[in-house]
């Protein structure tokens, strides 16, 4: 096999792992009014089956970037897809909610084994041969597993019930522990400095996480109550209607595109113009017309999975040591971001309707621009390690 076929394949594997990873992160998301009857739980009770596995990641993502920076980070993915398969079939077979909350609390914590690591992994042993549009690839990934788990759960819930559609996203990370298996690029292991306690001065890394976490909390926060929206009047849309909302994830395969204008124009100047893009997607979907609805969304959508490109660049640069640590510290703000982006606009859905969404979003990407501004330094195209 060739160099360059062989390079394809280790990538595909690897992009297959984090798809079934992501597949399981929001596989709740689609069917929370589903969730609300079946266990007589308020909409942001229920929104915590997202808060409490997102939360788990920012708390694993400090056990597993320090780990992967010592064992390797191919050893990490495999590890964590298996441990992945378990919880998964927690959730299906679930007896309450408390029993639910515990199961995807499980899971979050598997998941920085790849999520958290792979970013890393991704400047490390694909940047420097295909450049930049790599990183773009593995966000592609991310959005295929982001749609099975959140349209493919919530079409398949009409059908066979949502136990049984959350139960098959096991098989995923499954498959994907056995598709690592062999043939992933080993690159050294990493320069180690003091771990991430060392980043917590790194003023640029901050700034660089507070600015993907605020993209998050209002990408969750817009995506997980908009079904609660589309369910009433004036739009009155089944569950399985309402899930195809998450067709608009779509927009994330423009990721190898978002890779490149990064490699031109700079990480910075991209993220900052994703948090406009979303504040001007926000906006739009105020009106009760569904075209101006869509187009909003689609515009958050874009945002979110631009800016996770164009962060986790910024997350290179700003950190030459101690990578699966720095991530470890970004992934733990950024989910921290998005675990609150599944609760609080909850609660302004419940008190003021969908503008209290759009405002919780609206500040969260005020403090993005403020933080993202704070960044300083030379623009510089990531094309090599």
């Amino acid at each position: 096999m060739s160099p360059a076929a062989a390079l394809k394949k280790a990538l595909a594997g690897f992009m297959l792992g984090a798809a079934g990873m992501f597949a399981t992160m929001y596989s709740t998301q689609a069917i929370l009014p589903e969730l609300s009857r079946d266990f007589g739980v308020s909409p942001s009770r229920a929104g915590l089956s997202i808060s409490v596995v997102v939360l788990a990641v920012a708390v694993g993502g400090f056990v597993w970037g320090p780990v992967s920076d010592r064992i390797g980070r191919p050893r990490s993915f495999r590890t964590a897809s298996v441990l992945l398969v378990v919880p998964t079939v927690g959730v299906a077979v679930a007896p309450g909610f408390e029993a639910l909350l515990a199961c995807r609390a499980l899971q979050g914590l598997c998941m920085p084994g790849l999520l958290a690591v792979g970013a890393p992994y991704v400047v490390e042993a694909f940047v420097p041969r295909i450049g930049a549009r790599a990183m773009g690839y593995y966000v592609s990934a991310l959005v295929a597993g982001g749609l099975v788990g959140r349209l493919g759960v919530g079409l398949m819930s009409a059908v066979v019930g949502w136990r049984v559609a959350i139960g098959l996203l096991a098989v995923l990370p499954l498959a994907a522990a056995l598709a690592m298996r062999r043939g992933l690029p080993e690159p050294d292991l990493p320069a180690r400095a003091g771990g991430w306690k060392r980043h917590l001065g790194n003023v640029r890394l901050l700034g660089v996480s507070v600015g993907g976490g605020a993209l998050l909390f209002t990408f969750v926060g817009a995506f997980t109550f908009i079904t609660y929206r589309l369910e009433e009047p004036p739009f009155s849309y089944s569950v399985a209607t309402a899930s195809l909302v998450f067709l608009l994830w779509l927009t994330g395969f423009a990721g190898p595109v978002a890779g490149r204008v990064a490699d031109r124009v700079g990480w910075r100047a991209l993220a900052l113009g994703t948090v406009g893009l979303s504040a001007t997607g926000l906006l739009l979907t105020l009106p009760d017309v569904l075209p101006l609805l869509v187009v909003g969304l689609a515009c958050i959508a874009a945002a979110m999975f631009t800016g996770y490109t164009a962060t986790q660049l910024g997350v290179s640069d700003v950190a030459r040591v101690d990578r699966g640590a720095a991530t470890a510290l970004y992934f733990g703000i950024y989910y921290a971001a998005g675990a609150l982006g599944a609760y609080l606009p909850g609660l302004a859905w419940q008190a003021w309707a969908w503008k209290g969404v759009v405002a919780t979003g609206l500040v969260a990407l005020t403090l993005a621009a403020v933080a993202l501004t704070s960044v300083s330094g030379p623009r510089r195209p990531r094309t090599s390690c």
